[in-house]
């Protein structure tokens, strides 16, 4: 029974006859809570309230009424603080992590009843609580992912989570990885102190842990040693020199600041006293907020993702649709992820190929997959059994019938894709989605000839396809509104992120990726030490060198698709600039026998089907200059061939939108996750767009004119 029941603006305050205040966050303004001006005002006064109560008061619960505990800091207000406005961040950080101080230094216990998931500053709210609970949910997650934004935690994250758990554990296990996680784990962890049941039981729960901890006070606060000990312990000390260089490994001299500002801001923590480590952590945190590449991680990977996923580019007016049978066109490495895919999000999947024998080998693709995460414990048997049921292996059109959904994943050859389409269109819904999962041949041209164009469109999956997040949607010029709107729908039915591009050879995330492949091949034709271009590539901030990549997806793709645009120019009566990345992939496909890793040798060589070192005999062929290669060169010419062909998409109508171009990029090309995409690398560029130009033209005049900045740069 409550004794009193009052707001603020965006707090409830509930006593109860035992004198435990529950303050429940709620802000009318927001589906989220999160740090606002409105937020600190409110928990602000709250505080105020509690100090006036004493003996009255026993203890506090922070609870939420949303499906989250707390989202963190705003991410819009983040985005929008300026170098020049660092003072006022340091302010509001400074008065936020007081209040928190406050919080836990109010002489009684407090408890986080965490109903829904506390990630980043929702889980430094908690962290200045004694005691932790969570509700048993599959859902719900814990945890400080503020690197993954470019960041770090600016709430206290970082001075408390390396006195809770030690050094070692705060960065190996929390603030390095930035890992959301599960209940289970994060009780293990000790992130969390209690999980119960359902919701009902969090407010039971935390009143009889007050009830019998009338004196908790943090370790911190109770003079207890920091778990494992300081940075001057030697153990600590001997290990600190390895950390950093451990993280200039792992990120190859790309510019990610996160990481080496969250090591700084942990093992200075250690050193110095609570309120001391604050303000450290509050300067480290301050200089991450202001900079420009934790604004352009939050552009992408957070407003521009979120952009997508509400359904920015799905035409309106049209109901969510489901697809709830597939028929998979080609059982190969493709047509099998796509498969698998279907059946992990419950559709019922009609697998063919040629023959039952290729069909079955297409479905013990998904026997691995899921097997291996039997092994893991990431699944039961049962639910593996029961995905793998969905999944029929045939070489019967018959099998098909019904099907609201039609993947074509066979190889790029249009005339064939033209006749397994053709093979089903009287076997399966009149209403069905017809999808080619092609990756270059345009949409409009494969459509030609059937019969519902309206119902035909492109989804271009990554491979491997259950693991990769992107797909790829293409509309022809007959594809209708209702038809993309579907298969939208059904991208995100299949756990995707689905960007929407216009019809045209290689669409938008092969044309861009080719740019840089042809790049580095030139490069070679130079005499740039092969090993310099890896170099470069790792230090643009790459997953993988562009040679090795290359090797990965055969040299004699861009060659083909070169050819392809060749074609297409002449058909309109232009032509296509030669690239002097085509004489080398050429000469290494067609002189040297070197097309491929699968062939056994590129650019690599491949003893046991393993990448080995860069083939010796690449010097003989294509001997290396005198000159010592410009890494800042080679950096930027793999940069800007992605993004002057981004820049071009958008002047032909290939991408409707920036956040198309940076998500796709990001997620479909491995696009440097520091710039946000291809399209963000202009906007965030130092010194502006001006500046982005200045620079392209000073590499056109360089290394040629296909660096020269487009024609709607020079406009803007």
């Amino acid at each position: 029974m409550t004794t009193t029941d009052t707001t603020t603006e965006t707090i409830t305050w509930e006593q109860t006859e035992s004198g435990v205040v529950v303050l429940t966050f709620d802000d009318p303004t927001q589906s989220v809570n999160t740090m606002t001006a409105a937020w600190s005002a409110s928990l602000s006064a709250a505080l105020d309230r509690l100090a006036t109560l004493g003996s009255d008061l026993t203890g506090v619960i922070l609870t939420s009424a949303k499906k989250t505990f707390f989202a963190g800091g705003d991410l819009g207000d983040l985005l929008a603080t300026t170098p020049e406005r660092a003072g006022e961040l340091t302010v509001f950080a400074d008065s936020a992590k007081a209040m928190l101080r406050r919080l836990e230094t109010l002489g009684v216990p407090v408890v986080a009843a965490l109903g829904g998931s506390a990630l980043g500053g929702g889980y430094e709210i908690a962290l200045a609580c004694h005691h932790r609970i969570a509700v048993d949910s599959p859902a719900l997650r814990i945890g400080l992912p503020e690197v993954t934004l470019g960041l770090l935690p600016g709430g206290g994250g970082v001075v408390r989570t390396v006195r809770l758990l030690g050094l070692d554990a705060a960065l190996d296990k929390v603030l390095l990885p930035g890992t959301a996680y599960r209940v289970q784990d994060a009780l293990e962890l000790g992130l969390i102190d209690r999980i119960v049941p359902d919701a009902d039981s969090l407010i039971v729960a935390a009143t009889e842990w007050i009830s019998a901890n009338p004196g908790a006070t943090q370790p911190w606060d109770r003079g207890e040693p920091i778990p494992g000990g300081t940075a001057y312990t030697p153990e600590i000390e001997a290990v600190l020199p390895l950390r950093s260089a451990v993280l200039r490994t792992r990120h190859k001299g790309a510019p990610m600041p996160a990481p080496a500002n969250i090591l700084a801001a942990a093992v200075e923590s250690t050193q110095v006293d609570f309120d001391t480590a604050s303000a450290v952590e509050t300067r480290y945190f301050v200089e991450l907020a202001t900079g420009p590449i934790s604004k352009n991680i939050i552009q992408s990977t957070f407003f521009d993702k979120q952009s997508i996923k509400s359904g920015a580019s799905r035409p309106e007016g049209f109901p969510v649709h489901r697809a709830n049978f597939a028929a998979v066109l080609g059982a190969g490495m493709m047509g099998a992820g796509v498969a698998l895919s279907c059946a992990l999000v419950g559709m019922r999947v009609a697998l063919k190929d040629i023959d039952t024998a290729a069909a079955e080998r297409g479905k013990d693709y998904a026997r691995k997959v899921l097997g291996k995460q039997v092994e893991a414990g990431k699944r039961t048997r049962e639910d593996a059994d029961a995905i793998l049921d969905l999944i029929t292996p045939t070489a019967s059109v018959a099998d098909l019938a019904g099907a609201d959904l039609v993947i074509e994943a066979v190889f790029e050859d249009p005339d064939l894709k033209r006749t397994v389409f053709a093979e089903v269109l009287d076997v399966v819904a009149p209403d069905a989605v017809l999808a080619s999962n092609t990756s270059t041949l345009p949409i409009t041209d494969l459509a030609r000839d059937l019969p519902r164009a309206e119902d035909f469109i492109g989804l271009h999956f990554f491979s491997p396809v259950d693991r990769m997040e992107l797909i790829e949607i293409i509309v022809g010029d007959k594809t209708s509104d209702a038809t993309l709107a579907k298969a939208f729908d059904i991208a995100l039915q299949m756990r995707k992120t689905p960007i929407v591009v216009g019809d045209g050879r290689g669409f938008f995330t092969s044309r861009v990726i080719l740019q840089r492949l042809v790049e580095a091949a030139a490069m070679i034709g130079e005499g740039v030490d092969p090993q310099s271009i890896e170099q470069a590539s790792l230090q643009a901030g790459y997953p993988v060198g562009t040679l090795a990549l290359l090797d990965e997806l055969t040299l004699s793709l861009p060659l083909k698709i070169r050819s392809q645009f060749r074609e297409v120019a002449q058909q309109q009566g232009t032509e296509l600039a030669d690239h002097p990345g085509d004489a080398v992939l050429t000469a290494m496909v067609e002189e040297l026998g070197r097309p491929s890793r699968v062939a056994g040798g590129g650019f690599y060589e491949y003893p046991d089907g393993r990448r080995g070192a860069l083939w010796p005999g690449l010097g003989e062929r294509f001997p290396v200059s005198g000159e010592r290669a410009d890494l800042a060169d080679l950096r930027d010419r793999l940069l800007f061939a992605e993004v002057l062909e981004t820049v071009r998409c958008h002047e032909d109508g290939i991408l409707r939108s920036t956040a198309d171009a940076n998500v796709g990029s990001l997620l479909g090309i491995g696009f440097p996750t520091w710039t946000g995409g291809t399209s963000q690398f202009v906007a965030g560029y130092p010194g502006g767009t001006r500046a982005f130009v200045h620079r392209a033209q000073e590499l056109a005049d360089k290394y040629g004119p296909r660096f020269t900045p487009p024609a709607s740069l020079l406009e803007g």
